[in-house]
């Protein structure tokens, strides 16, 4: 007799990048009522603590996510709001020694509620926290019986502590909180104003633990960040502005450098702000500003190609300093093409141009900024005016950039010495690297090439696993050259976590945020475990659903 295998139907694992959008729109379909996680909140969870994100696919769909970091205990069970434990919901205050595993995210599909999905992420979940042998887990719980009983006055509830102690002695049902209880979670007290948009609740959460039972609870935290090595080998290259007869020319000079990087096995490198302006010597005549950039928004399509079949052809990501180009709504804007040697080409605008580039070129800023993915990890790139911005700098960071590169064009010391103080700031407050590329030399003719000042470099923050000065490499002044030099991405994560200074952790979120206007790069709110409520009804598929939130 023939054995018939039938392949899995559900599938439960640890999140990936081709997960996000699949992410995303689960999330928009369980929780409508509630604002949508941006792609880069996302990236960001799964680029912070990506052990703690696990999502659920049945017959191939994507139908249950979960999102989960590293805490430590004072900062686990504080009365601290979604928003503030979250980072935003960007899950950034993940620690790498934390004892404590936080829950802030929970979805299933509605369609699917009743399969249990919700069951088999917390055991995912518990799995982890004793594989790590971590104190437990906590999150915030809703409660949504609670305006309701409040409003009814069931059995006498008076308050959100009144109405847990009589979900707890069984005088007053909720779905929720009685599932967390049979599962081995305690009620531990009532975060007050945990999540304002959770009616319901009226914005309080349960917290509710989970304590390992093979950790001694009251043995010393044992957890510390190793001393690992994750090296990344960086090119900045300190390129001469020189007459070129045509592109071909040009891209040749651009060529040997990549060459170069290449022979010396590095994964990145990266040229100047507008580089592509010596094209402009090509030309028969001096172009007035309007002109000269239209002359260059021409050259776009072929920027993009070749860069990208050298980032193929010497495995080499290249990060193709900037480039004016012309946008489909007729604006031109400064735009850096990121060609990476998988072959994907990603593009990031330019969000404040200078006043000169606004008022010769009429150049346009961008409105959105995001991390790219990498196989070296996730990136950022700012481009020049950008780095003395520190918002951009840390939505970055908080969606997982470890390193930001920051292609440059300064015509004096002055300008030069900005970016660079600037950038020195940005690689200390965020605890990540920053790489600085400019130009040199200069060309007649040629607007906002007349003179130019650079000291192309490499910086690092300022503690003990990294250069004494937080200097990792620096080019000669004004010389064409390309500087190299290894990084240790694994020193970021030792020092965001025992460092001296812990910039990114002790950050006063219930002091301050930044919240962008545009819902490219809005910053959401919701409810950390909402889906205890759909993993209870997962026990009871025909009961009544109540919004929820995640």
């Amino acid at each position: 007799m023939t054995e018939t295998r039938r392949k899995a139907r559900l599938e439960v694992r640890q999140a990936q990048m081709k997960d996000v959008r699949g992410i995303a729109d689960l999330i928009r379909r369980s929780y409508s009522e509630l604002p949508p996680y941006t792609h880069g909140e996302i990236r960001g969870q799964l680029n912070n603590y990506r052990e703690g994100c696990f999502v659920a696919k049945l017959d191939g769909k994507l139908v249950g996510y979960c999102a989960s970091m590293r805490l430590s205990e004072r900062l686990a069970f504080s009365d601290a709001t979604w928003d503030e434990i979250t980072g935003n919901g960007f899950g950034s205050r993940h620690n790498a020694k934390g004892e404590w595993l936080y829950g802030y995210e929970m979805c299933v599909d509605p369609k699917v509620r009743g399969t249990r999905i919700g069951r088999r992420l917390y055991e995912e979940r518990r799995a982890l926290a004793e594989r790590l042998d971590l104190s437990g887990i906590v999150f915030g719980g809703r409660m949504p019986g609670l305006a309701r009983a409040m409003r009814r006055k069931t059995n006498n509830a008076t308050g959100p502590e009144d109405y847990l102690a009589k979900v707890v002695d069984s005088k007053i049902h909720d779905p929720v909180l009685r599932f967390q209880l049979a599962n081995g979670f305690e009620a531990k007290g009532i975060i007050s104003g945990y999540l304002p948009e959770d009616k319901p609740s009226k914005a309080n959460a349960v917290r509710m633990v989970w304590r390992n039972p093979y950790v001694d609870s009251d043995a010393p935290p044992k957890h510390r960040v190793p001393r690992d090595v994750e090296s990344v080998r960086i090119a900045t290259c300190q390129l001469q502005a020189r007459a070129v007869t045509g592109f071909d020319e040009f891209m040749r000079h651009v060529e040997y450098f990549v060459d170069v990087a290449s022979d010396y096995e590095s994964d990145f490198i990266v040229f100047p702000e507008l580089f592509t302006l010596m094209l402009l010597s090509a030309e028969e005549k001096e172009l007035s500003p309007l002109e000269a950039i239209e002359a260059l928004s021409r050259y776009t399509p072929k920027i993009r190609t070749r860069l990208s079949e050298m980032a193929l052809n010497y495995n080499i990501n290249i990060i193709g300093g900037s480039h004016p180009t012309r946008m489909d709504d007729g604006d031109i804007h400064n735009v850096a093409y990121v060609c990476l040697r998988d072959g994907s080409i990603h593009s990031q605008e330019k969000i404040h141009p200078t006043p000169n580039e606004a008022y010769w070129w009429n150049i346009k800023g961008g409105d959105s900024i995001d991390a790219i993915p990498t196989d070296c990890g996730p990136i950022g790139v700012l481009i020049c005016y950008d780095s003395e911005f520190p918002e951009l700098a840390r939505r970055l960071v908080d969606e997982g950039a470890r390193i930001i590169f920051i292609p440059f064009c300064t015509d004096s010391r002055q300008g030069y010495m900005r970016v660079r103080y600037c950038a020195q700031a940005r690689a200390i407050e965020n605890q990540c690297f920053t790489v600085l590329s400019g130009n040199v030399g200069n060309l007649p003719n040629v607007g906002n090439m007349d003179i130019q000042y650079a000291q192309s470099c490499i910086l690092t923050p300022c503690d003990f696993p990294f250069a004494r000065d937080g200097i990792a490499a620096e080019a000669s002044e004004n010389v064409e050259t390309l500087t190299i030099s290894d990084v240790n991405l694994a020193d970021l994560s030792w020092a965001r976590a025992e460092g001296t200074v812990q910039n990114l952790a002790d950050r006063r979120f219930d002091l301050y945020r930044i919240e962008w206007d545009k819902r490219v790069g809005q910053v959401s709110e919701r409810i950390g475990e909402a889906a205890a409520e759909s993993a209870a009804a997962d026990s009871k598929p025909h009961g009544p659903r109540s919004p929820g939130g995640g």
